[in-house]
């Protein structure tokens, strides 16, 4: 070949290269896609079914006057037959300094109140969050006072009657100390009150070193590494991986995706944490989010998949519904028909 090489002319050799440089630089996106397509291939187990643990995402109208008695029974008919443990109610969003004006949730003791009449042994936990620096020019989590902020704002909302403290903050490097730290701060509160800590986490790399090179590259964390979702994760009682805006372009591709997330999750989560995967109750067409790609379908295949794999008996498991005021019929007819049933 070397010989050959040679005696090629100039516009011989150009051409060759020209040809061998896209299928060298597409060999490991294909390996990648041939590895998440592997992913989801199988039948799932009839065990790899809901746990009762899990939870839906629910948006601020529920707080500020917007929703009323008849959305709350409505609510409840929706709920009824499902799995669903949590209700996570948009109570925030936090101001950049941690605190959390009461002028925001005007509603919340009514909401509270209304639900543990009306649903009975649902959890109503209170989603806090906001975004975080260094990508954004909002909150500092390696601050103590600000730490100290969201603290009060925790406890604020226990103090409303919320039977727990959600937290939804994005975008988090990984390696923060100063989420770890406010975690374990805010842990003491919860602990003390009985009332259980959850938080939304990112995804874990799907290939090692990926959040690094995503950072370097867009400065955007996407990614966790799986070590430090393993330490997150320890320190709450309850963790949803956002497991939407994928980029994944079809759907057996953004299945075997969900299918890696779980089984990555499972690997970094204690036993004793309630584990989440998210489901996307919502409909977007855009890069990072393909609409026929990203179906609840798709994703609970995926997740009862790696769940049987891994960890089939796990009881401390669920999935998270993103979002109530952007889910139509057919989500939660998937929803039932493929994890409930």
């Amino acid at each position: 070949m070397r010989l050959r090489w040679r005696g090629w002319s100039r516009w011989q050799r150009a051409l060759a290269v020209g040809l061998l440089l896209p299928a060298v630089l597409l060999a490991p996106p294909g390996t990648a896609a041939l590895a998440l397509r592997l992913q989801y291939v199988g039948e799932p187990s009839p065990e790899a079914r809901t746990r009762g643990r899990d939870a839906v995402w629910l948006g601020h109208a529920w707080v500020d006057g917007r929703k009323g008695d008849a959305d709350l029974t409505a609510l409840a008919a929706r709920l009824a037959g499902t799995g669903i443990h949590d209700l996570y109610v948009h109570t925030g969003p936090l101001e950049h300094d941690g605190s959390l004006p009461e002028a925001v949730h005007p509603r919340a003791r009514w909401f509270t109140d209304a639900v543990h009449r009306a649903l009975p042994g649902i959890r109503v936990q209170s989603w806090l969050g906001d975004e975080v620096k260094p990508e954004k020019d909002a909150l500092d989590l390696e601050d103590a006072a600000t730490r100290d902020r969201v603290t009060a704002s925790a406890r604020s909302v226990l103090d409303l009657g919320f039977d727990g403290v959600h937290f939804d903050m994005e975008p988090i490097r990984p390696g923060s100390a100063g989420w770890l730290a406010l975690l374990d701060q805010v842990r003491e509160v919860t602990s003390a009150r009985g009332a259980p800590l959850s938080v939304a986490a990112p995804q874990i790399d799907p290939l090692p070193g990926l959040h690094s090179a995503g950072i370097l590259l867009t400065d955007h964390g996407k990614w966790w590494d799986q070590a430090y979702f393993a330490e997150t994760a320890r320190r709450v009682d309850q963790i949803a991986v956002m497991t939407y805006d994928s980029s994944m372009p079809t759907a057996s591709l953004y299945g075997g995706y969900n299918a890696l997330q779980t089984e990555l999750a499972l690997e970094a989560t204690p036993k004793d944490v309630d584990l989440l995967m998210g489901l996307p109750f919502y409909w977007e067409d855009k890069w990072g989010h393909w609409g026929k790609a990203e179906t609840v379908d798709a994703a609970i295949r995926g997740i009862r998949l790696g769940l049987g794999r891994h960890d089939l008996q796990r009881r401390n498991f669920g999935v998270g519904l993103y979002v109530d005021f952007a889910a139509t019929e057919e989500n939660w007819a998937d929803y039932r028909r493929g994890w409930v049933r």
